[in-house]
């Protein structure tokens, strides 16, 4: 696999990504092939191909495109995930047997419209925090076997990764409080289980005597869930004047309307769910060129 080196750079398994990319072939495929190519297009003709962005926004999924198209033909890209682009602009050119362009067409649009809405959607946020000490984070609420390619979008449009899954870092959230019994009891646990350091432990609260209760249980990093604005700045304001070293995050029906207002009481992170369960896919298409 020659892009397996891009890939890595991206932060993506190759074999991963191969897997997936065979699924998602095989799915539009069938046994059968793409049956419309077959029945009217030459088997010699060739065809050249443009990704073009219909829409202005930011790019994701291009290296992806690469693995998928090559075993058809060379994928030349003309931007860089990340980058911010215009209606109308190129994104790549595919130049292939032209069967076998028409099959993965719809493959490789479904991925980089939906990575690019991805990262277009956390962009807007991460333009909407700048000047604050403020990071927009993702969450967990991920489509199904798409989550490292989800959190790479994230990545691509200016925010970052919380834990990958269960297995990576601890997060006690309302329910594991309810069944520890208390918050303190919950971190105590956790720490006695993975002990300070060998894991990032954060826990969630809903209240400020869960907070307190919290830090004087040695949480080092705090979830504040559907805090107020007020409730939040004086939240703040109680870590940043005891326990300057907790990190601070804020999350629950968080807008793109408040982002700023959320970053300014100070808090680190705004968790943001929204980036990878309602981002809207970016408009791109795929054109023949001459």
């Amino acid at each position: 696999m020659r892009t397996a080196p891009l890939l890595r750079d991206c932060g993506l398994d190759p074999e991963q990504v191969a897997a997936l990319l065979r699924a998602t072939l095989a799915e539009d495929l069938g046994e059968a092939g793409d049956i419309t190519s077959a029945a009217t297009v030459p088997a010699e003709a060739r065809l050249r191909v443009a990704y073009v962005a219909r829409v202005p926004g930011v790019v994701c999924g291009l290296p992806l495109v690469a693995a998928l198209a090559e075993p058809v033909g060379d994928l030349t890209t003309e931007v860089s995930d990340g980058a911010r682009v215009e209606a109308g602009q190129r994104l790549a050119v595919l130049e292939g047997r032209a069967r076998e362009v028409l099959a993965l067409e719809r493959t490789s649009l479904n991925l980089l419209t939906h990575l690019s809405g991805i990262a277009t959607a956390t962009r807007a946020w991460a333009d909407a925090v700048a000047g604050t000490r403020a990071r927009v984070r993702d969450t967990r609420k991920t489509t199904p076997l798409l989550r490292s390619l989800e959190k790479y979008a994230v990545r691509c449009g200016g925010g970052v990764n919380h834990r990958t899954g269960l297995y990576d870092a601890i997060l006690v959230k309302d329910n594991h409080v309810a069944a520890a019994g208390g918050v303190g009891r919950a971190l105590d646990a956790a720490y006695a289980a993975h002990p300070r350091g060998s894991l990032v432990v954060q826990v969630e609260v809903d209240t400020r005597a869960q907070l307190d209760e919290a830090l004087a249980h040695g949480a080092e990093q705090v979830l504040l869930d559907n805090f107020t604005l007020a409730q939040l700045r004086a939240a703040v304001e109680r870590v940043r004047s005891t326990h300057p070293e907790v990190l601070v995050e804020a999350s629950g029906g968080l807008t793109l309307a408040d982002a700023a207002e959320v970053a300014a009481t100070g808090v680190d992170f705004l968790a943001v769910g929204a980036l990878t369960h309602s981002a809207p896919a970016l408009d791109i298409g795929l054109d023949v060129l001459a």
